[in-house]
């Protein structure tokens, strides 16, 4: 009989069910470390605007000067940040949503096929996007979180440092730039 944990007695030791179908025995499916409520609640704090990386990057265009739309719902993949008077559309990224490539894209352990599933499906979105949005005459600008998250990185130096090359796409011909670009490999 199982627990309410998904556990089974087996005499002395506790074997694991899998978590999708109960199985006893089964590899499981899905192992997740926190409850259900837990995991919710967690995703559900995943913000699709507004977030801090693009809150940051506002505010660093703004204090140079650059006047922006947000989230413009008429364009291609909605952008994060619109400037009309340059043609130019931001996105700022998050690496694994978006899987960048690099070392933050990495897929999670559990559901690898449905995460896989998933995330492709966010990247073909992306693609599409800035396709579209180059199709419309607009110039694209991709900012990757990577950019200015992680180990050895001066979070506030590179965002600075960012923006500045974002000033200078801006006041350019150039159609399209992500910064960082993609990894090769």
């Amino acid at each position: 009989m199982l627990s309410a944990g998904g556990f089974r007695d087996v005499g002395q030791k506790l074997e694991i069910a899998c978590a999708s179908c109960y199985t006893p025995g089964c590899e499981p499916c899905e192992v997740d470390r926190v409850s259900g409520r837990t995991r919710s609640r967690m995703m559900a704090s995943v913000r699709a605007r507004d977030t801090k990386p693009e809150l940051a990057v506002r505010l660093r265009l703004f204090a140079m000067g650059f006047r922006y739309r947000l989230h413009r719902r008429d364009l291609p993949g909605t952008p994060d940040i619109v400037l009309p008077k340059y043609s130019a559309a931001i996105l700022v990224h998050g690496c694994f949503w978006h899987q960048h490539g690099c070392r933050r894209s990495q897929l999670p352990e559990t559901r690898r096929e449905w995460w896989k599933t998933k995330l492709l499906e966010n990247r073909r979105r992306d693609e599409a996007s800035v396709d579209g949005l180059k199709a419309l005459g607009w110039r694209v600008l991709v900012i990757w979180e990577c950019g200015f998250r992680g180990p050895g990185i001066a979070r506030e130096e590179a965002l600075d440092r960012i923006a500045g090359r974002a000033a200078r796409f801006l006041r350019s011909r150039r159609r399209f730039l992500a910064i960082p670009a993609a990894p090769s490999g």
